[in-house]
C-alpha cells in the first residue's frame, strides 16, 4: 500500500472540511446519508470492525480497512482514530482507487 499517497489525500480531504472522525461523528455522518466511504484503522478493535461493518452494509457504503490508529489521527489532526467517513464522493473515489490499487 502506498501509506504516503493515501495519507496525503486523507489530509488533503481533511482540510477541505470533508472528513468526520472519531465515532459519535462517523456515525452522525452515517445517519445523516452524507457518508461515501468509511476508513476503519486495520488494528481497531474487532468490536468496532463488525459494527462498522454492519453500518456500511446497512447505509450501502464503501468500508477499507488502512492505515493504523494513530496514522489514520495523525493524518486528520488528532491524536489518533479508529475511524473515519469521507463526505465527499471525488475524495472516496480517488481514495478507495488508491486503497485498492495496492
Amino acid at each position: 500500500m502506498e501509506d504516503g499517497k493515501i495519507k496525503g489525500l486523507l489530509s488533503m480531504a481533511q482540510r477541505a472540511g470533508q472528513v468526520a472522525s472519531g465515532d459519535f461523528a462517523a456515525q452522525k455522518a452515517l445517519a445523516d446519508g452524507k457518508v461515501k466511504l468509511i476508513l476503519l484503522a486495520a488494528d481497531a478493535a474487532e468490536d468496532t470492525k463488525k459494527m462498522y461493518t454492519r453500518l456500511a452494509a446497512r447505509h450501502e457504503v464503501k468500508l477499507c480497512e488502512c492505515l493504523t490508529k494513530e496514522e489514520l489521527g495523525r493524518c486528520l489532526g488528532k491524536e489518533y482514530r479508529a475511524v473515519a467517513v469521507l463526505l465527499d464522493r471525488g475524495f472516496s473515489e480517488a481514495l478507495g482507487k488508491r486503497i485498492q490499487s495496492d
